[in-house]
């Protein structure tokens, strides 16, 4: 991989970030999307396609990262270009983990112009304002996802402080998640002199009431009626605990009555004024119970002030990972297709897609939509790896995530910080006495990928989940299959208005969407647009869920299928 150099073009208002070896078209026609890239002279490490773009998503501060990869011009001119979607919690990594496993790389040196998109929380897609910062932070977004791979291939990454390094390894928002996470686990293992602060009444008052006014604004908009209800409750249960047993415990009760009336009306200055009142009163009865109760509640202020200070880091990190699947589908994916669109210019204004696991989904969630509206697609043919709309008749492991489906538990989650996790018990499942090797085999089938590629899919490939986006994909597991998350679109019961070719790819071994998952959505769509294949014989090869893309037998079973199938649509 050479040096990158970065074209500023005025026209489209983008930085496009492309290799030193290769000569590269110039766009010329308007463009009215924003997009923004990096303004160095070489693109992000982890980024090893010939250009990196990013595409600002309308009504929201996200910049989308665009990995772009140009057609071989030994191959055979194609006509449409080819966007590929990862799954839930994933980036553009896993469709290109080295030179010589490379999905995209392999289906550009097939002719097809390619595009990854990296949905929002995901890889380098970022929050930013402007290009610098956008520049700075995809480099160091990059940077730590391959100082993570570093400390694993040096060593063990096990110690206290090499995790706390994973947590923060694949993107800002990890670093959060991780913190939020283990503040949760000290307070609960009782090592509160580290959460501990000294005792300032006035910046505690004002913390409590920003904590309520937010909850009676329901968190810009995160929460529902119900679940803000839930919410204050669980804080005031919190606080309550403290003073068990005390003698200020009616007083207590005294103003958590009038708290939870004040937090199920409307928010007011008039309302903000009486919440300030209220937390002033708790301040002084946890005051009280510090200095004149006898026998004193010994370090009360201080647990006092780390139960608010870890309430508070739950409520952020609900506010910072406000999106679900409807997000990805209605605004992250038509943004990438428009800019898409304007960047190829394919002459009849579509394109091919592959969807892997929530890829797919989306993929087929936009077929329903578009089939129930009767619109056209922009879609010319559809290619789905592991991916259905109703795992309900399947033994999928996702099964675990099923507990999510209630509000209340998913609260209590914000976030789960899958990335932080599996890097973590990387070693532990990598290394004897195989504790859990289990998980390497949701992954991948015994045998179908190389350590050292299967160690930067681990360590590089997974980002952090929002608890919203994990409780509308638990519908998937419901009778009519996965909802809109006003739970009024079922996007099975639309699939087969659909008038694109599909084809639907399974493993054999895949425990996370088993074959009989991906034949539920197949039978749905009409036999003369859907094409179904299983990979993996009784004997062996197995195919496990990510081997479609990445197995070591990929290149010469599943990906020839997938080229003659978009080859035969790419008309």
């Amino acid at each position: 991989m050479g040096l990158g150099i970065i074209h500023y073009d005025p026209i489209y208002s983008i930085y496009k970030v492309s290799s030193t070896f290769r000569s590269l078209p110039r766009a010329t026609a308007p463009f009215r999307l924003r997009a923004f890239s990096t303004t160095v002279h070489d693109k992000p490490s982890i980024c090893t396609a010939d250009e990196l773009h990013y595409v600002t998503v309308s009504n929201s501060d996200w910049k989308l990262a665009l990995w772009r990869y140009f057609p071989s011009p030994q191959a055979p001119p194609r006509n449409h270009p080819l966007l590929l979607l990862s799954g839930v919690g994933t980036n553009a990594v896993g469709y290109d983990l080295s030179p010589r496993s490379s999905f995209a790389r392999h289906m550009s040196g097939q002719g097809f112009e390619t595009w990854i998109l990296e949905v929002r929380g995901a890889g380098l897609s970022l929050q930013g304002s402007n290009a610098e910062d956008i520049e700075q932070s995809a480099h160091a977004i990059s940077d730590k996802m391959e100082d993570v791979l570093e400390s694993a291939t040096n060593g063990s990454v096990s110690s206290k402080k090499e995790l706390d390094n994973i947590s923060g390894a694949v993107s800002e928002p990890y670093n959060s998640a991780s913190e939020g996470v283990e503040t949760e686990n000290a307070a609960v293992i009782g090592d509160l002199a580290r959460l501990a602060t000294a005792w300032d009444e006035s910046k505690l008052v004002a913390t409590l009431t920003e904590t309520f006014t937010h909850l009676s604004e329901r968190v810009s908009g995160f929460l529902s009626e119900s679940q803000s209800k839930v919410m204050s409750a669980k804080l005031l249960d919190q606080i309550s605990k403290l003073l068990v047993d005390s003698p200020l415990y009616e007083q207590f009760n005294e103003v958590r009555g009038k708290l939870a009336t004040l937090l199920e009306t409307r928010q007011s200055s008039g309302i903000t004024s009486q919440i300030t009142d209220l937390s002033e009163k708790l301040v002084d009865i946890i005051e009280a119970g510090q200095l004149s109760v006898s026998p004193p509640l010994f370090d009360l202020q201080a647990r006092f002030t780390a139960t608010i200070e870890d309430f508070q880091k739950q409520l952020d990190l609900m506010v910072k990972y406000n999106w679900d699947f409807d997000h990805y589908l209605e605004e992250d994916v038509p943004a990438a297709i428009e800019y898409i669109m304007k960047q190829s210019k394919p002459k009849d204004g579509k394109l091919l897609a592959i969807g892997h696991s929530m890829g797919g989904i989306l993929l087929y969630s936009m077929l329903s939509r578009f089939g129930s509206e009767g619109k056209e697609s922009r879609l010319a043919a559809v290619v789905t790896l592991a991916s259905s709309l109703d795992y309900t008749s399947s033994k999928s492991t996702l099964k675990l995530l099923v507990p999510l489906a209630d509000p209340a538990q998913a609260l209590s989650v914000p976030v789960v910080p899958l990335g932080a996790m599996l890097a973590a018990a990387y070693e532990v499942s990598s290394r004897s006495p195989y504790a859990l090797t289990w998980l390497n085999t949701l992954i991948s089938a015994e045998g179908m990928m190389d350590p050292d590629l299967y160690k930067r899919l681990v360590l590089n490939n997974f980002c952090t989940i929002p608890a919203k986006l994990l409780l509308q994909l638990t519908t998937a597991f419901r009778e009519r299959g996965l909802c809109n998350r006003n739970g009024t679109f079922f996007y099975k019961e639309h699939l087969h208005k659909s008038n694109i070719p599909i084809l639907a790819v399974a493993g054999d071994k895949d425990l996370i969407c088993p074959p009989e998952a991906v034949e539920e959505t197949v039978k749905l769509i009409p036999e003369h647009l859907v094409t179904y294949k299983l990979f993996g014989d009784p004997e062996g090869p197995h195919y496990a869920h990510y081997d479609l893309v990445g197995g070591r037998l990929a290149v010469d079973q599943v990906y020839p299928c997938i080229i003659e199938f978009l080859s035969c649509h790419d008309k």
